[in-house]
């Protein structure tokens, strides 16, 4: 069988350069972190009321591009990777990855739309 412990220079993570960042035994340590991926975000979004079908499309396209709205003018976006409920709820939650911060003013990634971090998992650590 092959030796997958750290030294091994088996990666299950890259750097966008091609560099590896995580052995596959970096993952057998009980400490803080997950082993998806890159830092993962759960994060909650409300309008006030029922969320609509264009306030969804427009939230997650909004925050797939990097805020817009505010100050500064353009921050950094991140990759949607799951939402949970449906249109017609007064909150819904996604997971998000990325390395940016998140904003939480009304209408940062679409008007009326406002999120708020719900838990914030570091990435995977040597």
């Amino acid at each position: 069988m092959a030796d997958l412990s750290n030294g091994s220079t088996v990666f299950q993570t890259y750097t966008n350069a091609g560099v590896g960042v995580a052995e596959l035994g970096d993952n057998k340590a009980a400490k803080a972190g997950q082993g998806i991926a890159g830092r993962t975000l759960v994060i909650s979004f409300t309008t006030g009321g029922a969320i609509n079908q264009t306030q969804l499309d427009g939230f997650l396209q909004g925050i797939s591009y990097g805020e817009t709205n505010g100050s500064p003018a353009k921050t950094d976006a991140f990759t949607v990777v799951g939402v949970s409920g449906a249109v017609g709820d007064t909150t819904l939650y996604a997971i998000l990855q990325g390395t940016g911060t998140l904003q939480t003013n009304a209408g940062d990634y679409y008007t009326g739309v406002t999120a708020a971090a719900v838990a914030d998992f570091p990435g995977i650590s040597g």
